[in-house]
């Protein structure tokens, strides 16, 4: 479980969330909201890559402020550009990267490797250039990648922004069939039709927190 307590975030004197309590035990959470809502810094709370002016947020029990550490091997982060998170040469090193932070031996990071891209059809992609893959195989490196360090929770902000219908069909998928627990900030509502719940964010502040059939008519009708 997730839990936010009274948090509020600012950067300097901006704020740009106000205090939030919820908890998030849900498999599946859609985050939604335009752009500069907040729903971004609220998903980089989540993890700890952003720590709250106030308040506290635990995961599973562990305080993001004092556990961070022990917080990121619970929760994954994807980027919308995966770009961000690709940083070796070809895919099979670049998913080898944080196993070997981790101290794992070379006989498990070789089994995880492969079981990975034979998980997401890019066995021949092993040896291919990173930086050289279709935005979606990237796309699907990007979340391979933080998928063999085997969090308990995947936390993905747009990742289907820069993609074009083919490859965010093609993502949705392997989201779909994911065990983890899937948080998604998206622009695209297509993609949490079947989620178990979804949060509406507005300046700062959730203005919907309910099943997806009524958070998605609420946002449509506030937008509009």
């Amino acid at each position: 479980m997730i839990e936010i307590e009274s948090v509020r975030l600012a950067y300097g004197d901006r704020t740009v969330l106000y205090n939030i309590s919820l908890s998030l035990t849900e498999r599946r959470v859609g985050i939604i909201g335009a752009n500069g809502s907040g729903k971004s810094s609220f998903a980089r709370l989540l993890n700890g890559l952003v720590l709250p002016s106030s308040g506290a947020v635990r995961v599973d029990g562990l305080n993001t402020r004092a556990k961070g550490k022990e917080v990121r091997r619970k929760v994954g982060f994807v980027f919308q550009n995966p770009d961000n998170q690709i940083v070796f040469p070809t895919v099979a090193e670049d998913l080898a990267f944080g196993m070997k932070n981790l101290g794992l031996p070379k006989d498990e990071i070789a089994r995880k490797t492969d079981a990975i891209l034979a998980r997401y059809d890019m066995t021949d992609l092993r040896d291919h250039p990173a930086h050289l893959l279709s935005g979606g195989q990237k796309q699907l490196l990007a979340i391979s990648g933080v998928l063999v360090m085997d969090p308990a929770y995947l936390v993905l902000d747009e990742p289907t922004t820069l993609l074009d219908l083919r490859n965010t069909r093609r993502v949705a998928a392997a989201l779909d069939a994911l065990d983890q627990t899937v948080i998604l900030v998206t622009h695209d509502l297509d993609l949490l039709v079947a989620f178990d719940r979804v949060l509406v964010f507005d300046e700062g502040r959730i203005v919907a927190d309910e099943t997806p059939t009524k958070a998605l008519a609420f946002y449509r009708e506030h937008m509009a």
